[in-house]
């Protein structure tokens, strides 16, 4: 079993999760309903329906779990935010379901990127 990290910092999740999971997002509405919508063959039109449901479903729980998070920090990640400089730099200590989602961010992130690279 993948060991996952039981905390993380308020500037990561900020400047580096968050805008890898809204890429992935971008991905799945943008670029892979936009195959979808091209003329495919049956099989990797089913191969694509499925993919979109399964990054929709894992899209899904990780937003279920980082409300959580972000509920839980709310006050660290104002101060990160507010502070130009760096300093309300907090540690997020996750449990465990946080911490698979944050693990899913990073997984489909990497995975978007290998889709969209890959030319079929």
């Amino acid at each position: 079993m993948v060991e996952l990290d039981s905390s993380l910092s308020s500037r990561e999740l900020l400047d580096e999760l968050l805008p890898k999971l809204k890429a992935t997002e971008l991905f799945l509405s943008d670029t892979l309903a936009a195959k979808l919508e091209s003329r495919l063959e049956p099989g990797e039109a089913q191969r694509l329906e499925n993919l979109q449901a399964e990054f929709e479903l894992e899209i899904t729980m990780i937003h279920l779990n980082l409300r959580r998070l972000l509920q839980r920090y709310a006050d660290q990640l104002t101060d990160a935010v507010d502070d130009p400089e760096g300093k309300g730099n907090a540690f997020l200590v996750l449990d465990e379901h946080e911490a698979v989602a944050i693990e899913s961010i990073r997984r489909l992130y990497a995975r978007s990127r290998e889709l969209q690279t890959d030319t079929p």
